[in-house]
């Protein structure tokens, strides 16, 4: 019977701890942009300048 106090003394404590650490990332601002994570994906990456492929010669085809 000792231990169910046990584990809902712990359960409890655990708790709190993660309420507290929730409170204070909402104090902090964390939450605030709620637009931007769902239009995320829909940004245009960068796209990174390649070197312009050369053009396949008949010779290389008859290679």
């Amino acid at each position: 019977m000792s231990v169910i106090y046990v584990l809902i003394s712990v359960s409890l404590a655990l708790a709190l701890v993660f309420f507290f650490i929730f409170i204070r990332s909402v104090k902090s601002g964390q939450y605030e942009d709620t637009y931007t994570p769902s239009v995320r994906m829909l940004f245009d990456d960068e796209v990174k300048n390649k070197s312009p492929k050369k053009p396949i010669t008949k010779s290389k085809l008859n290679s």
